[in-house]
Order: C-alpha cells, then sequence, then structure tokens
C-alpha cells in the first residue's frame, strides 16, 4: 500500500520525499471486524520495511481508534439473513444527509455498538429545523445589548464543543449545542455575534444546514472557507 504515495516512481517503491511528507498517517479510525485486513495487514508490512532500513518508522499509525458496530433496529448486526438493514440513501432521502450524519454521531460514544432508532432521526431532524427557524430571531450587532445568561452559556459551549470534538466525543458535543439551542429559543432575540459562532460549532456535524445558515447571515463563501 506504501506504493500508492509514489505510483510512477520507476526506482523505488516509494521516494524519500513522498515517505516523508506522508507517513506514518496521522489517525486512523477502523472497526474491530476489520483487525485482521488493515490493521494486522498495515503494521506486518511496516515493521518489514522497516528492520529491512526502507522507512524511518516502525508504526504505520500515529494514533488508532476503534469504532463501535452500528446494530439494527432489533439490537443484532445488520445483516440481509435478519432483514434488519439500514440504508443510509434511503434515511437521506427521507430526513436529509445532515439528519443522518448528525444522528450517528449522536447515537453514543464512538467507541461502543448501538441499535439504530427511527425515533432517534426524528428527533434529531426536529432539532434541526428548529435550529433553522432561530434565524428569524436574530438582531444585528448594534441593536442589542449582551445578554449575560446567554454569553456565559455560548462560552461553555465553545469550551465543550472544543474539548469534546479533540476527543471523538460527538454524542456530549451535540448535546452542548441542544442546551444552546433551547437557550436561543427561550430569550427574545439572538445577537448576530453570537449565532454565528453558534453555526461555525454547527457545522462539523451539520455542514449543508450551517453553510446555509452562514449565508443567510449575509456570508458570501462557504463556512468551510472561513
Amino acid at each position: 500500500y506504501y506504493r500508492y504515495l509514489d505510483p510512477h516512481n520507476d526506482a523505488a517503491f516509494a521516494s524519500p520525499e513522498q515517505l516523508k511528507k506522508w507517513m506514518p498517517v496521522d489517525f486512523y479510525l477502523g472497526g474491530a471486524e476489520h483487525v485482521n485486513g488493515h490493521l494486522l495487514y498495515s503494521r506486518f508490512f511496516t515493521k518489514v520495511l522497516f528492520d529491512a532500513g526502507y522507512i524511518d518508522f516502525d508504526e504505520p499509525f500515529l494514533k488508532h481508534r476503534h469504532q463501535g458496530l452500528i446494530l439494527g433496529e432489533d439490537n443484532r448486526k445488520m445483516s440481509k439473513r435478519w432483514d434488519n438493514v439500514i440504508n443510509p440513501t434511503d434515511v437521506i432521502n427521507e430526513f436529509g444527509a445532515d439528519t443522518c450524519r448528525m444522528y450517528e454521531m449522536f447515537m453514543g460514544p464512538l467507541e461502543d455498538s448501538k441499535p439504530w432508532n427511527t425515533n432517534g432521526v426524528k428527533g434529531i431532524k426536529r432539532f434541526l429545523e428548529r435550529t433553522w427557524k432561530l434565524q428569524g430571531k436574530v438582531k444585528k450587532k448594534d441593536s442589542t445589548s449582551p445578554l449575560h445568561e446567554t454569553e456565559i452559556l455560548l462560552h461553555k459551549t465553545i469550551k465543550k464543543v472544543g474539548e469534546d470534538l479533540s476527543k471523538l466525543q460527538f454524542n456530549t458535543a451535540i448535546a452542548k449545542l441542544m442546551e444552546l439551542s433551547n437557550e436561543f429559543q427561550r430569550v427574545e432575540f439572538i445577537r448576530t455575534e453570537y449565532f454565528e459562532i453558534f453555526v461555525k460549532l454547527l457545522s462539523p456535524f451539520a455542514p449543508f444546514v450551517a453553510d446555509e445558515l452562514w449565508q443567510g447571515l449575509g456570508h458570501e463563501q462557504s463556512i468551510a472557507l472561513e
């Protein structure tokens, strides 16, 4: 697989420059069911190449994490045999790509196996719909005074989401965004800069909705380019 780094090199399987640029991989995320096919395979060949003097590192990944399985709604592994397979395309067609993406992040800890729950999908859909409506409460920066309680919660949310993203704890980050969204529902208006920060925090989880909200705030380019 190192050949992918430098596929047209006729003098070596990969140049030292390309090896230094691309390897070792910063982060590898995979399921336990792929350990033999991916993790052991890649580590074996990395050890061989290191021992033979072709590379100067003996581990292919700097950081490795396992993700749990998403089970069927009957709490069994998805299989045609059990007729419990959830087709992501069907979910996206019915509820939207952001809902599907965000629900999978919200289901539970990354490393845990957890069953699919259509009611949970609907819950995320409702959250995104409520979030979309919040833009009607946004006021310009120079037209309002700060809202102390909202500002405190906003900064707590920034801290929590930042920390959780670094640890891949997506479900708890989303829960904190929901708490902030509830606060926005409660207040009479939302300061523009508060809502801009909220949309930025939302964008890793619901990029399409966040981008539409960002442009609705008057930004011409995508939030991904900010």
